[in-house]
C-alpha cells in the first residue's frame, strides 16, 4: 500500500492511496469466513456453507465493504500521523477515467481532497482596546421595575371607569364591514390589557369605560400587526390571525384593576424577609442592585460580542471555501445552492472563531475541567427548573439531574463547548485593555 499527499496550495491538498491484492486479500477472506459461519442458506446445515459460495454469491460486496473500510482506516490513520489539521471530512475525487473489474486481483488508486486549517498567529496585547460598559440604572427603567414589583404584591379592584394600565374585561365580536355582526364570525370574551395596546389613539378610546359601554376595535392597528397576540385574544389560529381584517366590536364585562402595593413594612418583609429592608431608600438601593446585576450579564454578552467580531477583525484568515463549500453540499443532499450562498458566510465566520479558540487553548496549554463543565450544568438546569417553580431544588437534587444531564453524550459536548469558549473569551479579555464605561440602561439598549 502507498499513500502520499499531493499539496495544491497551503488550504488544499489531495491524498492519494493505492492499494494492492496483498493489502485487501487477508481482510476480504476473513470476512467471507465469518459470512460462512453465520449463513443460513438453503441446502446447507448452519455454520457448514463452504467460503467458495459465499465468495461467488456475495464476493463483489464483501469485497467494497472491506476496500471502503480499509480505506477508511489508512486514510484517519495519516491524518493522525501526519498531524493534519483538516476541516470538514476527506471527499473522494470521482475519476471518470478509472474502471475496474472488482475480480480480487485489481491494483486500486483513490484519491481524496482535504480542506486544510490555515496557518496564523495569535497577537492579541495590551495595544488592543475595548470598551467594557458598566450599566446604571436609570430612572425609567427603576421606576418601572418597582412599579410591577407592587402590582405584583396588590389587590384587585375594580373601579367604575377604566384608566390607564387597567384590564378591560370584555366581549368581541367580529363585525361585517357595513358595521353590523359578523354571521357565524369569530368572539370571544377577554381580558384586554391597556398596557398592551400599541397604538396611542386606541388606547386613548379604551381609558374612560364603564361596564357596558361598546366600542368599535381594528385589532390589527392596535396590536400592530402582531398576529400571537391577536391570536391569543380571539382563541384563534396565528396564521388566520394574520390575515383579519375585521373590525371588532368591544363590550366591556367589566374594568379591572390591580391597585399597587403600599411601601410598608409588609411589604418589604414580604420581599426580602423579616426586618431585612426598613425603609423606602434600602428597598430602591435593593432592586438597583438586583437589576444592575441582571444588566452586568447583558453587558458580559455585549463585551463577548465585540471581542468575537474584534477578533474575526484582527485574524483575517484564509479558509479553504469552494471545498467547504463542496463538503457541506455533500453532507445535506437537501442543502440548495441558494442556502448555501446565504448561510456560508455565518457558517465560515463561526469556523474561524472556533479555529482561534481551538489555537489559544492549545497554545496556552489551558485545561477545561470537569468540574467546570458540571458547575456550568448544573447552573444552566437551576435556571431551567427556576422558570417552571418558585421552589428551587435542594442542592442534592440538582446535583443528580445533572449528573443524569452529563451522560448524555451531546448534552456533555454543549456544555464542554461553553465552558471551553468562556475560557477562551478570558483569556483575550486578560491580554487585551478594556476600558471601562458607565451607560445608562437607557442608552445601552440603543446600543
Amino acid at each position: 500500500m502507498n499513500i502520499s499527499q499531493e499539496k495544491i496550495d497551503n488550504l488544499n491538498a489531495v491524498v492519494k492511496i493505492n492499494i494492492n491484492p496483498e493489502d485487501y486479500q487477508p481482510r476480504v477472506d476473513k470476512a467471507i469466513k465469518d459470512q460462512a459461519k453465520k449463513a443460513k442458506i438453503p441446502g446447507f446445515r448452519p455454520g457448514m456453507v463452504p467460503a467458495s459460495h459465499i465468495k461467488r454469491m456475495y464476493g463483489k460486496s464483501i469485497l467494497v465493504d472491506e476496500i471502503n473500510s480499509l480505506l477508511s482506516d489508512t486514510l484517519n490513520k495519516y491524518i493522525d500521523d501526519e498531524k493534519l489539521e483538516v476541516l470538514g471530512q476527506p471527499l473522494p475525487k470521482l475519476e471518470d477515467d478509472k474502471q475496474y473489474n472488482w475480480d480480487f486481483a485489481d491494483n486500486f488508486e483513490f484519491n481524496y481532497e482535504i480542506g486544510l486549517a490555515p496557518d496564523f498567529s495569535i497577537n492579541f496585547s495590551s495595544n488592543d482596546k475595548l470598551t467594557q460598559y458598566i450599566i446604571k440604572v436609570d430612572e425609567e427603567t427603576l421606576a418601572s421595575r418597582i412599579k410591577n414589583i407592587r402590582r405584583s404584591y396588590g389587590k384587585m379592584t375594580n373601579p367604575d371607569v377604566s384608566a390607564d394600565d387597567d384590564v378591560l374585561y370584555a366581549e368581541l365580536t367580529q363585525l361585517s364591514p357595513d358595521g353590523s355582526v359578523f354571521e357565524d364570525g369569530i368572539s370571544n370574551t377577554t381580558s384586554v390589557r391597556l398596557e398592551h395596546i400599541k397604538d396611542e389613539a386606541i388606547k386613548a378610546s379604551l381609558i374612560g369605560l364603564k361596564k357596558g359601554d361598546e366600542i368599535t376595535l381594528d385589532l390589527q392597528k392596535a396590536y400592530d400587526n402582531d398576529a400571537a397576540k391577536i391570536a391569543g385574544l380571539l382563541k384563534i389560529d396565528e396564521e388566520t390571525a394574520a390575515d383579519l381584517r375585521s373590525n371588532f366590536r368591544l363590550t366591556v364585562k367589566n374594568v379591572n384593576r390591580l391597585e399597587e402595593s403600599d411601601l410598608n413594612q409588609e411589604f418589604f418583609d414580604k420581599l426580602f424577609g423579616e426586618g431585612t429592608v426598613t425603609t423606602e431608600d434600602e428597598f430602591r438601593a435593593r432592586i438597583t442592585e438586583e437589576l444592575e446585576g441582571m444588566m452586568a450579564q447583558d453587558a458580559e454578552r455585549k463585551l463577548q460580542d465585540e471581542i468575537y467580531k474584534f477578533a474575526l477583525g484582527k485574524l483575517n484568515f484564509e479558509l479553504p471555501d469552494e471545498f467547504l463549500k463542496r463538503w457541506l453540499k455533500a453532507s445535506n443532499e437537501k442543502l440548495s445552492e441558494e442556502e448555501l450562498a446565504g448561510g456560508y458566510n455565518d457558517f465560515a465566520q463561526n469556523l474561524k472563531w472556533t479555529l482561534i479558540g481551538n489555537k489559544i487553548v492549545k497554545d496556552n496549554e489551558i485545561q477545561i475541567q470537569y468540574e467546570d463543565v458540571f458547575q456550568t450544568a448544573k447552573f444552566r438546569l437551576d435556571q431551567q427548573f427556576r422558570m417552571y417553580s418558585p421552589q428551587p431544588l435542594s442542592d442534592e437534587q440538582l446535583s443528580q439531574y445533572t449528573v443524569q444531564y452529563l451522560q448524555n453524550k451531546e448534552n456533555a459536548n454543549k456544555i464542554f463547548e461553553e465552558v471551553k469558549s468562556l475560557a477562551v473569551f478570558n483569556y483575550i479579555k486578560g491580554v487585551i485593555t478594556l476600558e471601562p464605561q458607565e451607560i445608562l440602561y437607557t442608552d445601552f439598549q440603543k446600543l
